[in-house]
């Protein structure tokens, strides 16, 4: 039996006992059933080979795309992006939808405004704390980063915060991604290339 290792959207990891012969399809299947995961045709595995950082093909064994399967964290992530975020059915899966934003905003691969970046984040906050309390925001923006430079927006985060009173995390889930998918960037992955002549360009990948 193989073990494999995925990272899922919380930052937490899950170990997978597998047959070795097991097709990509068949051990993508184990990680959404793990999730209780019903609209798995938007997201999938990610892993980094010689070539960078590739997806599961669904169709052909896992161990014929791995070739050191002990040293390879798979990456459970959004593959597809619906143009328009209400298609998305379950709860569940809006969920997951956020979490992928919100480690794309922090890391800074969704590249915004301030303006919508504080509106982001202070729907994030009410998911997270609920209605607004500003000794715990202040503590929130303090110990945890949810922008690459966040320390000049803090205040007008929690401006917007204190207008989300009622709102469920569900609630806030679906804000989160009414305003991202009306970024520029939304659904687009940046990949750094360079032209050739020391010029260093981003490709984006739709």
């Amino acid at each position: 039996m193989m073990i494999l290792k995925v990272l899922l959207l919380d930052d937490s990891e899950q170990i997978f006992t597998v047959k070795p012969t097991i097709l990509g399809k068949d051990f993508y299947s184990k990680v959404c059933c793990h999730l209780k995961l019903l609209e798995k045709e938007y997201f999938g595995l990610e892993f980094k080979n010689h070539s960078g950082n590739v997806w599961l093909e669904l169709l052909k064994p896992v161990a014929k795309q791995v070739k050191n399967l002990g040293d390879v964290s798979f990456r459970f992530r959004v593959k597809f992006f619906p143009p328009d975020p209400g298609q998305l059915q379950k709860e569940l899966t809006r969920y997951f939808f956020a979490l992928h934003i919100k480690q794309d905003l922090a890391n800074g691969r969704l590249p915004c405004n301030d303006s919508s970046a504080a509106l982001l984040v202070s729907h994030i906050l009410q998911s997270e704390l609920g209605d607004f309390d500003e000794e715990v925001d202040i503590q929130q923006l303090k110990f945890k980063q949810y922008l690459p430079i966040q320390e000049g927006l803090c205040y007008k985060i929690m401006q917007l915060h204190k207008k989300h009173r009622g709102n469920s995390p569900a609630d806030s889930d679906i804000h989160l991604l009414e305003i991202t998918r009306k970024l520029d960037m939304y659904g687009i992955r940046p990949h750094p290339a360079n032209d050739g002549e020391e010029m260093k360009i981003d490709l984006a990948v739709t």
